[in-house]
Formats: C-alpha cells, structure tokens, sequence
C-alpha cells in the first residue's frame, strides 16, 4: 500500500484530556468583552448620529428665527430637518427672533440619546447662530450696533470707463 499512513496520524498528536473543551470556555470568558466592545460601537453610532441631526435642527431653527416673515416657527423647522427618530427625543429647541438691535440669533437643540443599557443615555446639545438681517435697524434707520455719529455714509459711484473704440470703424 503506498501512499496510505496510519489512521490518526494525520491529525498530529493528541491532546491530553484536560485540555478538552478549554477553547469553549475561553470563549465563554471572552464573550462578555465582545458584546461590551460591540455595545459600545452601537451606543457611539446613535450619539454621533444624534449629535449630527441636532446641529442640524439647530441650523435650521436659527434659519428660520432670521427670516423676517417666517412660514413656520423655529421649533417646527428643526423638528422637520431632523429625522423623526431623533425629532420625537429633541427635549428643547430654542431660537429667539431677531429684534431689532440683535445682529446674530443663537438656536439651540437639546437632543436625548437613548442608550442600550438601563441607566446608560445621556444628552447632546447643538447650537447654531446666524446673522439677522442688515434691515434690522434700531429706531430712526440707524443699523443695530451703531449710534447715529457711526451711520455708515453712501459710497460714491465708481466713475464709468471711457468708451472702447471699435474695430473696423473710423
């Protein structure tokens, strides 16, 4: 018979009874660190999605805070620009409107995120400021910030070139 061996020799050398079944255990004992580690992943994903979506309500409600004829109020449009998940755990949204003498509104969204063990979540808070429009002026039609001895003057019109000549005409 050539080429045949012995039965078991291919295995290599038998281990020794004791050792019988230690990879099952070592894996038992390792499983808790997995599953902590992959939690982990998981409950920083939410955060920074969470966190994501807040800075983007946030935008979106000092957007809307600016504007001198809102269609919607700040609260309702951070609520929209952020996805429903997140929406429903948004706890506070804050925009004042500009008034006059304001130069910049500040929103500011408070978002819960859940975490995956009891006792576990924790907030994220985004804030967004954006500048009000320059038509808002303090009484007399001076710009908010400034007194009436720093009104800003009209810029004299930039003087006209003079006319190229043309080619082909004399």
């Amino acid at each position: 018979m050539r080429g045949s061996s012995r039965a078991g020799a291919a295995r290599g050398p038998r281990r020794p009874a004791a050792d019988r079944g230690s990879a099952a255990v070592e894996f038992i004992g390792f499983l808790p660190v997995l599953l902590l580690v992959g939690l982990a992943a998981i409950q920083l994903g939410l955060a920074a999605f969470a966190a994501q979506q807040a800075g983007t309500g946030a935008r979106a409600a000092a957007r809307t805070a600016t504007l001198d004829e809102p269609r919607t109020t700040p609260e309702a449009a951070a609520r929209a620009a952020m996805t429903d998940w997140v929406a429903r755990r948004a706890d506070t949204v804050q925009a004042p409107p500009c008034a006059p003498g304001t130069t910049e509104v500040t929103a500011t969204v408070d978002v819960a995120v859940p975490g995956l063990l009891p006792g576990t979540g924790f907030h994220v808070t985004r804030h967004a400021t954006m500048r009000c429009p320059d038509d808002t002026r303090a009484p007399g039609g001076v710009p908010a910030g400034l007194s009436a001895s720093q009104e800003p003057h009209a810029l004299p019109e930039p003087p006209v070139p003079p006319a190229l000549p043309q080619k082909g005409r004399t």
